[in-house]
């Protein structure tokens, strides 16, 4: 098994492609060994390797974040970690966690629908695959009185640059498309 891995804009993050989807479910995010514990085998693994201090899958892709430790020494315990777990064949979530994710806590006033559903539509084809290009994922979490609320996972979360992307890249494009829209905002 070959696993590539890329930079991200996060220094604290790196991102991980084993060949193979790893996720197909959209995208998860681990920021602490015990919500890893309950869901994924892998990333409780990942998690006990020193320094590692959230694990998240895209479809094809694992990111993860460190704490100050260097690359160096953590990226060849990170690629056995990967390569002896998918070696192993054990699943990569477990499948009851796999059930209960979904888009809890979405909001928005029923009379915006139809300005939600081009956010969204604008979100999945021209935002989310570039950002998970950069080893991320944004999604919808609500609009109110032209604000639009949006979650930051993966290499996003923490990101130096993410204040940017938020604001220049997908605030622009959403405004051009959207006039409602005032306002981009992380939660």
């Amino acid at each position: 098994m070959f696993i590539q891995t890329e930079t991200t804009p996060n220094p604290a993050t790196l991102k991980f492609l084993p060949g193979k989807v790893v996720f197909e479910g959209g995208s998860v995010d681990f920021r602490d060994p015990e919500s890893a514990a309950a869901a994924s085998p892998l990333a409780q693994r990942l998690f006990t390797v020193p320094g590692v201090t959230g694990v998240f899958f895209g479809y094809d892709f694992i990111t993860v974040t460190k704490d100050d430790a260097e690359w160096q020494h953590l990226k060849p315990a990170i690629l056995g970690t990967i390569m002896e777990h998918f070696m192993s064949g054990a699943p990569v979530m477990n499948s009851d966690a796999e059930s209960e994710l979904g888009d809890e806590g979405e909001f928005y006033d029923e009379d915006d629908e139809s300005i939600v559903a081009t956010i969204k539509e604008l979100l999945e084809t021209r935002v989310r695959p570039a950002v998970a290009q950069d080893g991320g994922d944004i999604t919808f979490k609500g609009y109110r009185d032209g604000r639009v609320f949006l979650h930051m996972k993966g290499a996003c979360a923490g990101c130096p640059s993410s204040t940017a992307t938020l604001k220049h890249g997908i605030q622009n494009l959403l405004r051009h498309f959207i006039p409602e829209v005032q306002e981009v905002e992380a939660v």
